[in-house]
């Protein structure tokens, strides 16, 4: 069965770091580019980061750039997510995704990790 499991959520002052890790099985990891995505209260889903199979390229939204670095360890079949300078506005579920198509630069994801959620909070 393929599998994500996010873990490393929490709460957390403004200002704060926490480190996000999604662990994937049932698949070959390092032939997939993987995702972040998020969804805060009341909003709809937010893109947040990805990373190529290989880690050759990253990309970041712009409400996160210069505070959040995603990084991955094919060797351990894991993806990391360091968020720094946390802000209120950063409160939401983050999931992991893979993506569908290696060969397919679109954001089509065919499988979700179930969440972990951050709190950011004075």
């Amino acid at each position: 069965e393929v599998q994500l499991v996010e873990s490393g959520g929490g709460v957390v002052q403004p200002g704060g770091s926490l480190r996000l890790s999604c662990t994937a099985s049932g698949f070959t990891f390092h032939d997939y580019a993987m995702n972040w995505v998020r969804q805060a209260p009341g909003k709809g889903l937010e893109w947040v980061s990805a990373i190529t199979w290989n880690a050759a390229s990253t990309y970041y939204a712009d409400s996160i750039k210069g505070r959040f670095t995603i990084s991955r360890d094919n060797a351990k079949n894991t993806m990391y997510l360091q968020m720094n300078s946390l802000k209120s506005e950063d409160t939401a579920v983050y999931y992991c995704t893979k993506d569908l198509d290696p060969d397919d630069r679109r954001s089509l994801y065919d499988v979700w990790g179930q969440g972990t959620q951050v709190t950011v909070s004075s």
